[in-house]
């Protein structure tokens, strides 16, 4: 899976050529089995931090013509409900359903006040936006307090896309069961997980899939034959990454994300949410025992001949991830409904399977754009 946020540091490449490079990627991954691409949202960010998700993905969805793509996440309480679900429709006819949305209350006052919304109502704003928008994306006509809706064209998908909800809090939890939705968190530890699950069940309803990823989870992966190099190339975009999160996320000790990492050093020593492993090291977490689903992997090395997942740079370090043994098992997140989530995947001949993560950071040029990963057959 990769993750796009598209941050541009006065250090790093242009906005021009950053998503000129993503689209790239979008592209050449989308073409070689990448399981996904998500796209991020913040608003009034320095380093141009994406603000238009559904713009990024209505590109991504024209240039990779297979590949799904998400938003993770989307603030709800920023956009007219309705307007929204007409969005994404369009978008689900264009993508022929590919595209999902995991959507959040949102934390930022400076993002409510550039956008004319009240902070303080966004509890009661996101309850009634999120009833709204369920309703509307399915396509059929209804009337809300004696207004007419009636969102047109109808979806591709049966009751419209799909819609997670996103968040760190008891209240985020107890909102996704409210609704039938699944929950996915930044965090929160696994009492989020039996209040998510005690909250539907007390509504009569089995709970959807929950993800609570524990605060030691990499969320930023590498992996190169050379570590010194890649952590000289590579450190000063990561801890940007961290430094940039870290700020608007004060006091905030929870979220799978932060690091309290002040210099390149301290991060690499770290070894937590920002990781540059090797092949070796790579292999091993993909193993029965890992904990994540799949290895999170961005990719800056050049086009390799048919078969080969990615090639060295003559002057860069290589990220690569070395081929799945037959039949491997690689344990996923926690599920409320289905316990121990397992993801099988059969991998005949050279058969990879990879997730991939780019926050936007690294020095894109076009020869670090290419991405290539053969299919996995995933079941």
């Amino acid at each position: 899976m990769m993750r796009f946020d598209m941050r541009s540091p006065e250090f790093g490449a242009s906005t021009t050529e950053l998503y000129a490079t993503a689209l790239e990627m979008a592209s050449f991954a989308g073409s070689r089995g990448a399981l996904a691409a998500a796209v991020c949202e913040h608003h009034t960010m320095a380093d141009g931090y994406l603000p238009s998700p559904l713009v990024l993905a209505t590109a991504m969805v024209a240039r990779a013509s297979t590949m799904p793509i998400m938003t993770a996440a989307l603030v709800l309480p920023l956009y007219d409900p309705i307007r929204l679900a007409e969005d994404m429709v369009v978008l689900d006819i264009i993508s022929g359903g590919r595209v999902s949305y995991i959507l959040a209350i949102g934390y930022r006052p400076e993002e409510f006040e550039h956008h004319g919304a009240d902070f303080g109502r966004r509890g009661q704003l996101v309850e009634d936006q999120l009833a709204l928008l369920l309703r509307a994306k399915s396509g059929e006509p209804f009337e809300q307090e004696g207004r007419r809706i009636h969102v047109t064209p109808a979806p591709v998908t049966p009751g419209g896309p799909t819609v997670i909800w996103g968040g760190g809090s008891p209240a985020a939890a107890k909102r996704a069961a409210r609704f039938g939705l699944d929950f996915i968190a930044q965090g929160g530890g696994p009492e989020l997980e039996e209040i998510y699950a005690a909250e539907a069940r007390a509504l009569g309803r089995e709970p959807g899939f929950c993800m609570i990823p524990s605060t030691d989870m990499a969320i930023t992966l590498f992996v190169a034959d050379d570590l010194d190099v890649a952590w000289a190339e590579l450190g000063p975009h990561l801890l940007h990454d961290v430094r940039s999160y870290a700020a608007i996320n004060q006091g905030n000790t929870h979220t799978a994300a932060i690091s309290t990492a002040t210099s390149v050093e301290d991060l690499r020593t770290e070894d937590r949410t920002h990781r540059i492993v090797t092949v070796d090291e790579a292999s091993r977490w993909s193993g029965p025992a890992h904990p994540y689903p799949s290895i999170p992997l961005s990719a800056v090395c050049r086009p390799r001949p048919p078969g080969v997942i990615c090639a060295p740079s003559p002057t860069r370090s290589c990220t690569v991830c070395e081929p799945l043994a037959p039949g491997t098992s690689i344990s996923g997140f926690r599920s409320s409904r289905e316990g121990r989530r397992s993801t099988r995947v059969t991998a005949p001949g050279a058969g990879r399977l990879v997730m991939t993560t780019g926050c936007g950071l690294e020095r894109s040029r076009r020869d670090h754009a290419d991405l290539a990963m053969e299919p996995p057959a995933v079941s």
